[in-house]
């Protein structure tokens, strides 16, 4: 698989367009900021874990996986297909201090099958000291309204998970595997198989998570397109995602917090990451 770098004086970033234009690596000052399974990674049949995968035109999954749309049903597997298809790489830019690298997706025969609408999404990855920025815009080429939930799914390495203090703008969190809303204290409880909950109700557009073990602060902003975090994690995985939606599970169906783009209309979102080191 080609794997496509840039890098400044502080930091360097590795893309694989034709694995979903992910972003598999983002190291500041030589450290790992993300984890990667590079195992799964090296089989095309499974799931990246691990990396920044891209959540389009659907985050999280729908039931039995359909979703209906002018009396027809579609089915659509967990995530969408964004993270599945080739990207292609259309310009990088470098200099020391900054440097970008720009992939898009279109439409084809393939997504059509299964989501009937016409687009484009251009990606601009860019590094710049200790942050990474990434630029999004959506473009609907449809002669029709065109709705869609986006995301990213970033994998942090982490060493400890009982060494992370969580800042996240919200007071209370839904379980997506139970369903219950939970007070957040600042923390979880690590001893469960799998962690899975969505904060829906961000009183601001940034959340903070610092991480002792690996003397790591890291802060993720968001603009706003996305109202709802997740955060999912998996027991004796060295990993934790805190992940921007534009909406929750389902919104296909319900039409929750749905983007949806008039013909020839584009959307444009930003989520920014910043890595410091103490």
């Amino acid at each position: 698989m080609n794997k496509r770098s840039i890098q400044t004086n502080q930091s360097r970033l590795e893309v694989v367009p034709e694995r979903g234009g992910i972003i598999t690596s983002w190291r500041v000052q030589g450290q790992e900021i993300l984890f990667l399974d590079e195992e799964r990674f090296a089989n095309p049949q499974l799931s990246v874990r691990g990396g920044i995968p891209i959540l389009f035109p659907i985050c999280g999954n729908l039931p039995g996986n359909t979703y209906t749309y002018n009396g027809k049903e579609y089915t659509l597997k967990q995530h969408g297909f964004a993270r599945d298809l080739p990207w292609k790489p259309v310009e990088d830019q470098v200099t020391p201090e900054k440097a970008s690298l720009t992939l898009v997706l279109t439409s084809n025969e393939q997504t059509r099958a299964v989501y009937p609408f016409d687009f484009e999404l251009t990606f601009t990855y860019q590094i710049q000291g200790n942050t990474l920025e990434i630029k999004q815009k959506y473009k609907n080429l449809s002669t029709e309204q065109m709705p869609f939930s986006t995301g990213l799914h970033p994998y942090f390495f982490t060493a400890d998970k009982t060494q992370l203090q969580f800042e996240i703008p919200s007071r209370e969190y839904q379980d997506q595997i139970t369903k219950e809303c939970h007070q957040f204290h600042g923390n979880f409880d690590y001893t469960r198989d799998e962690i899975d909950v969505a904060f829906k109700q961000l009183s601001s557009q940034s959340a903070i998570v610092t991480d002792n073990s690996r003397k790591l602060k890291l802060t993720l902003e968001y603009d706003e397109t996305y109202p709802t975090l997740v955060f999912w994690t998996v027991k004796g995985k060295d990993y934790y995602c805190l992940e921007p939606w534009s909406a929750p599970r389902n919104s296909l169906n319900t039409g929750e917090h749905l983007t949806v783009l008039a013909p020839e209309a584009e959307r444009e979102a930003i989520v920014r990451l910043t890595a410091n080191f103490f």
